[in-house]
């Protein structure tokens, strides 16, 4: 029998005393959000309730690996962590697969086989189409500073830019819902470039 509630409670209460200060972005509130969208677009594709649990505990493994300070392969920490927790939460070992598929399909570029594994994927990057993506980026350009300090502004916009061009959303949920305000997200951050490159 699986222990949702308590596993819940036992990662989160991990990623709020281990992830570093830093993580202004990928901080626990990013994996709450995630996981809350998650089960959003799951109940909007019609998923059923048994593989709506495995898509939470995806969720709450996707940016886990955050918490041995590792930027590049988070994912796989975060599916060791999974492997390693899930057996003491009632969780079968199939199961456990599908969720490792799901953590793994948020790597970037995203590349997810499964409709679980789009859903997740899709949760993850949903802010790309919303009203929050301006806020969400600033956070996530100030977290990468962290890493290269030399990052400009100018460098993150192109970043951002070649990433929205690139990225396409996989269920319909995303489709019908996000896309357009992706594309709005775009333009004004094109006509933005185009205004700095001009100083």
């Amino acid at each position: 029998m699986k222990n949702w509630t308590a596993l819940y409670i036992n990662v989160m209460d991990c990623l709020q005393e281990k992830l570093s200060p830093f993580l202004i972005y990928h901080h626990w509130k990013h994996t709450e959000h995630v996981l809350k969208i998650a089960e959003y677009i799951a109940r909007q594709e019609h998923i059923i309730e048994e593989n709506i649990v495995l898509i939470k505990t995806a969720a709450l493994f996707h940016d886990a690996g955050f918490i041995n300070d590792n930027n590049e392969g988070h994912e796989e920490e975060g599916v060791l962590l999974a492997e390693k927790k899930l057996p003491n939460f009632g969780y079968t070992k199939k199961e456990i697969e599908i969720i490792v598929g799901m953590i793994r399909a948020t790597e970037i570029p995203q590349k997810p086989k499964t409709k679980l594994e789009c859903i997740l994927a899709d949760a993850d990057l949903e802010y790309l189409g919303t009203d929050n993506f301006v806020h969400l980026g600033n956070k996530l350009y100030l977290e990468l500073k962290h890493y290269n300090s030399n990052l400009s502004l100018e460098e993150w916009n192109e970043m951002q830019i070649n990433f929205l061009q690139s990225h396409f959303y996989h269920t319909d949920y995303c489709l019908q819902n996000r896309a357009n305000g992706k594309e709005k997200n775009m333009k004004e951050l094109i006509q933005k470039q185009k205004s700095l490159e001009k100083f």
